[in-house]
């Protein structure tokens, strides 16, 4: 794990927006900080200078006034600017700015899409007057089941614009799962496309969209963006339905207009993934949002005005939204909707090079299903202007390192991102001016005061325990939808350790001040009463060229619990006695007699949430005879049933 892949030249880091950052500290305030830890160590023990500074520092349009930090001890409890004003959609379309467009988009198909600054405007403006006039205003909720297009992004702009809440989610979800979201918010408007594609099929949103419609009252109108026509027939979203070109007629652009709102105003609202009952809606405030975005756009990522960014994402993923921010610190963003690998698994590799490409921000899966299918983009493509691999959604192997050095490009700040939906950012993620050790994420994102704590709560380095920060941050949630005494929100995150955040992640802080995810902590292994992460077998197993992907649970057996392995094999490939031993010897000898296996058993499928996150627990609970609560979070249900009373779990 301490394998170092990449070091910043000296130039590099001069060059980097964290060093003019750390220049103007010592400017301002004379802290001089020689390095990224120490800077880290300042920002923690002075949260409210160092979130002041990066407000001007990043040119943040609005009112500064009063603390930066207002607390009573209380970590739930703490304000940050609470006599500040701004708004989010202003700080998008008014800061800095390239030369390039605002907006990219591509279509698996390869259809490409340009929306330059002024047309971003100008459209934002015309739909934010025709919400006007639909009765939207602050606080109203407006939802979007829609695809990762300029139209949604210009849906999302305007909401906010007026100080209306914005949630959304991806049109590959079933009505059920959309209703259990945004049937708890209760929108005024939604909107959605006349359909989306994905590995060259074409599905219709229309239907869903007509039975949202009708299931929940709060909706008094749907707005059909064009995506697979030019002009789509709304009739078949329900009497609802108007078409988005109907709907801005009568408005031509003006000047744009921003609602002032608090710092600790709504913004959006986001959603947990579901599995385990219906899906927490989690409310993220205007001004956190946007510093928390800021700051890993600009310091942690160096993404200046006039760069390209593209993330390979939903719009039922958190990194949507902290795609679209990009907008914020100037930089052209690409989007991209479809299939990954559609026509063939070049394909983003493609956009990158096309599009020049700084920043590309995708999966660790997606970086592993490259590995396994041989993707070798630096013998073909020029990816001179790619500075920074940015991957999350799960944890990158040492082995998913060194592939992207070898395959992609040796000179690029690898960066595994890792925080979420609950934070609207990252706890862990990259620093431009350090270097990149194999399996690490790079550093603790600045002003997060993160922690391993043991169970005893005690802070340990070296050994495994659970990530926790303890002190506030900005982006924490300003509560939960419908919990107005925040039980709900405390029992989420407040429960592990008294006024500390205690966040599910089983990791290991690292000499080097980096940090190695192990799993989720209520999916970790206890064989024997030792306690072992997931991923630490999941390592193992992505290096065996037969394996496709594993899944790995314990089952409660004879008084205490067994490790089971799961394995999807390459077609074509059997579960023989000689590959299940060189799986657990790979394992044995790279982890722990531990670690090793009772059981592997050979499967079509293995379940995964929407976003692309296995899913151990529904497994678990399949396997334990145990319902599992919500199916409807998950994108393929159906796999759990190979799950279901296998003859190899019965001895």
């Amino acid at each position: 794990m301490s394998d170092l892949l990449w070091t910043p030249s000296a130039e590099h880091i001069e060059a980097t927006l964290l060093k003019q950052f750390m220049r103007r500290l010592e400017q301002d305030l004379g802290v001089a900080c020689a390095d990224y830890d120490a800077l880290w160590q300042w920002s923690v023990e002075n949260p409210g200078d160092f979130w002041r500074e990066l407000w001007q520092f990043c040119g943040v349009k609005g009112e500064l006034k009063g603390p930066a930090l207002r607390t009573t001890g209380k970590m739930i409890e703490a304000e940050f600017f609470p006599e500040a004003q701004l708004n989010f959609a202003e700080n998008m379309l008014c800061g800095p700015r390239g030369d390039g467009p605002a907006l990219v988009f591509y279509r698996e198909s390869g259809e490409r899409r340009e929306v330059s600054w002024q047309q971003l405007e100008e459209q934002v403006s015309r739909l934010q007057q025709a919400l006007r006039a639909a009765g939207v205003g602050p606080g109203d909720r407006v939802a979007g089941f829609v695809p990762n297009t300029p139209e949604t992004v210009i849906a999302m702009l305007a909401t906010t614009s007026l100080g209306a809440i914005w949630s959304s989610c991806s049109p590959d979800f079933g009505v059920k799962g959309v209703r259990d979201r945004f049937g708890q918010i209760e929108p005024k408007v939604l909107f959605t496309a006349d359909g989306y594609n994905y590995n060259g099929k074409t599905f219709d949103s229309r239907p869903v969209a007509a039975e949202l419609a009708a299931d929940i009252p709060s909706i008094e109108k749907v707005v059909v963006m064009p995506l697979i026509a030019t002009e789509p027939d709304a009739t078949s979203a329900g009497a609802k339905a108007v078409a988005l070109a109907d709907f801005v007629a009568a408005f031509s652009p003006a000047a744009l207009e921003f609602t002032p709102m608090g710092f600790r105003d709504p913004l959006v609202i986001l959603f947990s993934s579901g599995t385990t009952g219906l899906p927490k809606c989690i409310v993220h405030g205007v001004g956190g949002s946007l510093l928390q975005n800021l700051k890993e756009h600009q310091l942690q990522s160096d993404i200046r005005p006039g760069d390209r960014l593209i993330y390979f994402t939903t719009c039922g993923w958190m990194m949507w939204n902290w795609l679209v921010a990009g907008l914020g610190s100037g930089a052209t963003v690409v989007l991209y909707e479809g299939s990954p690998t559609f026509p063939n698994a070049y394909h983003l590799a493609d956009i990158v090079e096309k599009e020049k490409i700084t920043h590309f921000g995708t999966s660790a899966k997606f970086l592993d299903a490259c590995a396994k299918a041989e993707v070798k983009p630096i013998d073909s493509h020029d990816f001179s202007r790619l500075r920074c691999v940015l991957s999350t959604g799960s944890p990158l192997s040492a082995e998913g390192f060194h592939y992207v050095y070898d395959a992609w490009k040796r000179d690029v700040c690898l960066s595994s991102i890792a925080g979420g939906t609950d934070i609207f950012g990252c706890f862990v993620g990259g620093s431009p001016i350090s270097p990149v050790y194999a399996g690490q994420c790079q550093k603790r994102q600045l002003a997060m005061d993160v922690q391993v704590f043991n169970d005893a709560g005690q802070p340990v380095q070296g050994e495994h325990g659970e990530l926790v920060c303890v002190t506030p941050f900005p982006s924490m949630p300003v509560g939960f939808w419908n919990d107005p005494d925040n039980s709900r929100y405390r029992n989420a995150y407040f429960e592990g350790f008294d006024n500390v955040w205690t966040h599910g992640d089983w990791v290991e802080l690292t000499p080097e001040g980096g940090m190695v995810f192990f799993g989720r902590s209520d999916a970790t292994l206890n064989p024997g009463g030792v306690r072992i992460g997931t991923a630490e077998i999941y390592r193992q197993v992505e290096t065996i060229g037969e394996v496709l992907e594993g899944l790995v649970i314990g089952q409660q057996w004879d008084n205490d619990v067994r490790v089971v392995l799961f394995v999807r094999l390459r077609e074509g490939v059997e579960l023989t006695d000689e590959l299940a031993q060189r799986i657990r010897s790979e394992i044995r000898s790279n982890a722990t007699p531990r670690h090793v296996p009772a059981k592997i058993i050979a499967v079509d499928d293995i379940p995964r949430t929407r976003s692309g996150k296995i899913t151990e627990l529904a497994v678990r609970d399949v396997v334990h005879g145990r319902p599992v609560k919500n199916v409807e979070a998950l994108a393929n249900p159906e796999a759990l049933e190979l799950y279901r009373d296998l003859e190899a779990l019965r001895s």
